[in-house]
């Protein structure tokens, strides 16, 4: 899923779920990844090896300074943001070493990129001709734009897609905003908790289990909708607030619990419990963005020495992936796929976001995956 805070063209969301912008903007500011990026003149960067993974810059689109990636598929597809020539934000594809640019919505100048399933279907915001911005799908090589809610002021942005073409994101009502799950060209509203005004979906499994963040009175709650409930997963004990991220096949659920003072601890949710995934030795703050059907939990959090680190949490142990080649001042993990690929990005030594991949040395390939061509809609 996309971060509010690594957005770099437009604040529209910034203000919607306050909560969610204050946790993740917390690990995108701190310090991390020890070695700074040699920039070469390209904008792409050879693969550097480290701990296991190797790691590549994504680069930029021609003509551009900056890029970050949001979300990434089976196959190592990995789709986001980058600016092009004339400073819009692009969605893009990253695949067989060419970072592509999407384009937008007709009449429309910005897009973004923060979902793609296994088909190669890519989902995310762009604006329209009118100056909205609505969710939308990318299949075929066409975008197309899903619409809002009716009587709402026009705005929409999907954050996930399954493997059975299911959406989920965002919409504006009325009176507030409300997760949808779109399918078979229709936006259903998915409504709040009780008592609650907002919601927004962030993740949905092949399944159709739905997860993301709702008000409930006056605190925001993770949830779990299912089978036309939205189910309340509340928080860590003694915490305030909760979001949830991400779900895998499995139904287990990922996110973050917070205090309502600045702290937050990574959670997993199954069987009907929230368990805290704790922190790094030393630490104090932990996050998590994502989970794959092994159960694998990828997030960021920092160490004694306050720097922030990614992890790989898996049978009960954080592991800090420790200090991976990446930038002086700062980085962002968005996702993590079956092979245990990580998307995210890091900073360059001027500053510059760059999308970034971290993979396993033993990473299978396409082809022992079982990629089939035939399922790409480009």
């Amino acid at each position: 899923m996309q971060s509010p805070c690594n957005s770099m063209s437009r604040g529209h969301y910034a203000g919607r779920i306050l909560f969610v912008l204050a946790l993740l903007c917390v690990a995108a500011s701190q310090p991390a990844f020890g070695q700074d990026l040699q920039e070469q003149s390209d904008g792409h960067h050879s693969p550097e090896h480290t701990r296991g993974f190797t790691f590549k810059d994504l680069g930029i689109l021609p003509g551009g300074s900056i890029s970050l990636a949001a979300a990434i598929n089976n196959h190592g597809q990995v789709v986001g943001e980058a600016d092009a020539a004339n400073g819009a934000g692009r969605a893009f594809l990253f695949e067989h070493g060419v970072m592509t640019d999407l384009g937008t919505l007709p009449g429309g100048f910005f897009s973004s990129a923060t979902g793609i399933n296994d088909r190669g279907q890519v989902v995310g915001i762009a604006d329209t001709a009118s100056f909205t911005s609505h969710a939308f799908l990318f299949e075929y090589g066409v975008m197309t734009d899903l619409g809002a809610f009716p009587g709402g002021d026009d705005e929409s942005e999907a954050f996930g897609i399954n493997n059975r073409g299911q959406v989920v994101g965002y919409s504006n009502t009325a009176s507030a905003t409300h997760a949808f799950l779109f399918e078979h060209g229709v936006m259903t509203d998915l409504g709040t908790l009780p008592g609650g005004g907002s919601s927004i979906a962030f993740g949905i499994n092949d399944r159709g289990q739905v997860v993301g963040q709702a008000e409930i009175g006056s605190a925001t709650h993770a949830f779990l909708f299912e089978h036309g409930v939205m189910t309340d997963l509340g928080t860590l004990p003694g915490d305030l607030e909760s979001v949830a991220f991400a779900i895998n096949d499995r139904g287990q659920v990922v996110g973050n619990s917070e205090n309502g003072h600045g702290s937050s601890h990574a959670f997993l949710f199954e069987h009907g419990v929230m368990t805290n995934l704790g922190t790094l030795p030393g630490g104090t703050f932990s996050s998590a963005s994502g989970i794959n059907d092994s159960g694998q939990v990828l997030g960021e959090a920092n160490t004694a020495s306050g720097d922030t680190h990614a992890f790989l949490f898996e049978h009960g142990v954080m592991t800090d992936l420790g200090i991976l080649p990446g930038g002086a001042n700062g980085f962002s993990v968005a996702g993590i796929n079956n092979r245990g690929q990580v998307a995210g990005f890091s900073l360059t030594a001027s500053g510059a976001q760059r999308a970034a991949l971290w993979t396993p040395e033993d990473c299978q390939s396409d082809h022992d995956y079982g990629r089939d061509e035939s399922d790409h809609n480009r």
